[in-house]
């Protein structure tokens, strides 16, 4: 039995279980959670569950991964576009996963543990799709992570996004407003899509430049779900090139006989307030080289 203090407060439970379980394989303890092993104040609890101070966290005898087959995490630093004491924005590369799980075994925040070995805390903010590059912010304090979580909530704040999508984007500036919900495939995928009945998402899309049978739009998101914007610009009739989800395969399959293997979508300006002093900032990571070079291949077709 573990009894959550001060300070651990707010963790979702499986995030609270893979620090306390250190070397356990992710899916080992989803899959005690999910059936129910782990019990929070006698109880079965989700993944998802959120822990508060007090309570009581039943953790079951959880199997090491065989030390035959060591799976070192290769550490690594990405690019980055701000520091201090509290968090750490970096522009990650497209191909990238952000954590490990479903397939892949380490992501950023794993590569970023293991660079930087002395570091106390590091974690996630918010993700990003394995595809989509950009910025992506990283809390160093958990007073940190709570402020950035609560402003994220309150729709405090900016993410602006670039898309090149299919089709000639008819409007200047347009609103998305479509609920959206996940589901599984039969092949056991996860996707989202569009349901009345579904989370209420919001997204602001702006033109940025016409290509005749293509379009460069900025995607700004006022609700954070997860594929919101290449589930909103699909269902508009205008899908991201290169989305593999969404897109269609016939022009991913063009593109990448031009040599571009990727989906068009960048994660490109945060704009918000410090989490600890207020300070405004505004962050900003240029389209990658590769999304210039298709953009310059367009212009010139």
């Amino acid at each position: 039995m573990v009894e959550v203090e001060a300070g651990q407060e707010g963790q979702r439970l499986d995030n609270f279980l893979l620090r306390l379980c250190k070397g356990v394989p992710k899916s080992h303890i989803y899959k005690a959670i999910r059936g129910g092993e782990v019990r929070v104040n006698k109880g079965r609890i989700s993944v998802d569950y959120r822990l508060a101070v007090g309570d009581v966290v039943r953790v079951p005898p959880l199997r090491l991964p065989d030390p035959g087959k060591p799976r070192p995490v290769p550490a690594s630093e990405f690019p980055i576009v701000y520091e201090d004491d509290a968090m750490l924005v970096v522009d990650k590369p497209a191909g990238v996963a952000v954590h490990g799980g479903s397939g892949v075994s380490f992501g950023v925040i794993e590569q970023l543990r293991a660079a930087r070995p002395d570091a106390r805390f590091l974690e996630l903010v918010h993700r990003l799709d394995r595809e989509t590059s950009g910025l992506l912010m990283v809390a160093k304090k958990r007073s940190a992570l709570l402020a950035l979580h609560a402003m994220l909530r309150e729709g405090k704040g900016g993410k602006r996004y670039l898309a090149l999508v299919e089709g000639d984007w008819v409007n200047d500036r347009q609103h998305i407003r479509l609920a959206l919900s996940k589901w599984t495939t039969q092949s056991g995928e996860r996707r989202v899509k569009v349901d009345p009945e579904g989370q209420a998402a919001h997204t602001i899309v702006t033109l940025k430049q016409r290509f005749g049978g293509y379009s460069l739009v900025e995607a700004e998101l006022r609700t954070g779900r997860t594929h919101q914007i290449r589930v909103h610009l699909a269902a508009s009739g205008f899908p991201i090139v290169g989305d593999d989800k969404y897109g269609t395969d016939e022009v991913r399959a063009a593109f990448a006989r031009r040599g571009f293997n990727r989906m068009f979508l960048h994660a490109y300006q945060l704009t918000l307030d410090h989490p600890l002093t207020g300070e405004r900032l505004d962050l900003v990571a240029e389209l990658p080289a590769a999304c210039r070079k298709l953009l310059q291949q367009l212009e010139t077709a």
